[in-house]
């Protein structure tokens, strides 16, 4: 089976730290798989906020998200702080990949990696919408 590959940009415009509770930790001692995704969806809710806007008005539009791909690097573990960073790449008419990185704050390790593909919704007519000029030039590279 063919494993991901995540292509990570030169440039981030966003970044956050997240410290890793023991919520956060598995069995294995480590950072549960189901909930990385959780931290990244943290994570995109600031990014969101860091450009004045919310999920559900991005110049009057909101978002879903389409689907999602992720690589680990290596582990994490309870205590340490990850500096979780994004930037909107690959747009087309009506989305955008968010692509972000997760590092440990203390010694930069990489923990993982990925991207998250949104499309924008007008939830009033229930129905995709372009992605707004502003966020395209505001959020991206």
């Amino acid at each position: 089976m063919a494993r991901v590959q995540i292509h990570l940009p030169d440039h981030f415009v966003f970044s956050t730290d997240i410290a890793l509770y023991v919520g956060h930790i598995n069995y294995g001692g480590h950072l549960d798989n189901a909930l990385l995704l959780s931290l990244v969806s943290e994570a995109r809710v600031r990014f969101f906020k860091s450009l004045g806007y919310t999920e559900l008005d991005v110049e009057g539009r909101g978002i879903v998200v389409a689907d999602a791909a992720l690589q680990y690097q290596s582990e994490a573990f309870h205590g340490e702080v990850m500096v979780v960073d994004m930037v909107a790449d690959e747009f087309r008419s009506k989305g955008c990949d968010l692509v972000w990185r997760m590092r440990d704050k203390a010694t930069q390790r990489d923990v993982a990696c990925g991207k998250t593909g949104i499309v924008f919704f007008d939830y009033a007519a229930r129905k995709t919408a372009a992605v707004p000029e502003s966020f395209r030039t505001r959020a991206g590279i």
